[in-house]
């Protein structure tokens, strides 16, 4: 059985060792290269050393010149653009799980999309997208009758906000609703007069402490209320979604993908 070669972007980074620590650790995937910021006090470091295992031969390196089945990219806006243009250079596929980017961002990848495979999504854990499948049958079996909440609580360091996660809860939200993102959305409240608005979303973020990821979606009415809610104690869910999301997009023709795609949803 063939491996599937795997490219980590942001190897350096706390994601992208575990990234790497799990790329070594399964047989169905091989470490074909590490990369991280061209200034990056690890270059030429052993990427399984740094990752916490054996050496592995990959060196932390600024940039990729070969073919690989799929970059994984979990890294920053200006990151993702660089992974974007290589991958385009080489042919590879790719995968992002990196949030916080611009419309300008997402019209670039869709022009990518033309010419490789690309799977994005807010959040590659298996729950959490059995969570956005959920939280639109939920929205669109009940309607305006019940309002819709959404909170998302992350470690002190995040720096977006809404979450990926939220926005792609209530991107599911609105897609099944026929609700616009833009412009259906109330994020937080402040005033004298809140006063809810019916058929409106409310997204509320929380930072506290260490937290990998939580994310709490509630449909209240007068008399009852339903709560849907995911909880991430590792950030390995993530790390292995994407892993997994790299292995099927192998062979894949160019075009957008998602988690759905991969999880047959």
């Amino acid at each position: 059985m063939s491996t599937s070669s795997i490219a980590i972007f942001g190897a350096a980074g706390r994601m992208g060792r575990r990234l790497v620590a799990l790329t070594l650790e399964n047989s169905a995937l091989t470490l074909a290269a590490a990369v991280d910021r061209p200034d990056s006090e690890f270059a030429g470091q052993d990427a399984g050393i740094l990752a916490g295992l054996p050496a592995c031969g990959v060196k932390i390196s600024s940039t990729l010149t070969q073919q690989v089945d799929a970059i994984i990219d979990f890294t920053s806006p200006a990151g993702t653009r660089l992974a974007l243009q290589i991958a385009q250079d080489t042919g590879s596929g790719l995968v992002i799980g990196t949030t916080g980017l611009s419309d300008a961002d997402h019209a670039a990848i869709d022009a990518a999309a033309k010419n490789i495979p690309i799977l994005q999504a807010p959040n590659m854990s298996l729950g959490v997208n059995l969570l956005f499948a959920l939280a639109a049958q939920v929205a669109q079996r009940l309607g305006d009758d019940y309002d819709i909440e959404i909170v998302e609580t992350h470690h002190r360091f995040k720096k977006d906000a809404p979450s990926g996660t939220a926005l792609g809860i209530a991107q599911a939200i609105c897609d099944a609703t026929g609700k616009d993102i833009k412009k259906d959305l109330d994020h937080g409240r402040e005033g004298d007069d809140t006063t809810r608005v019916r058929g409106r979303i409310g997204m509320h973020a929380v930072r506290s402490g260490d937290v990998v990821g939580k994310h709490v979606v509630t449909y209240g009415t007068l008399g009852e209320e339903i709560t849907l809610a995911h909880n991430a104690s590792t950030r390995d869910i993530f790390a292995r979604g994407a892993l997994r999301a790299g292995q099927w997009l192998k062979g894949k023709q160019p075009g957008r993908y998602h988690m759905k795609d991969v999880l047959g949803l």
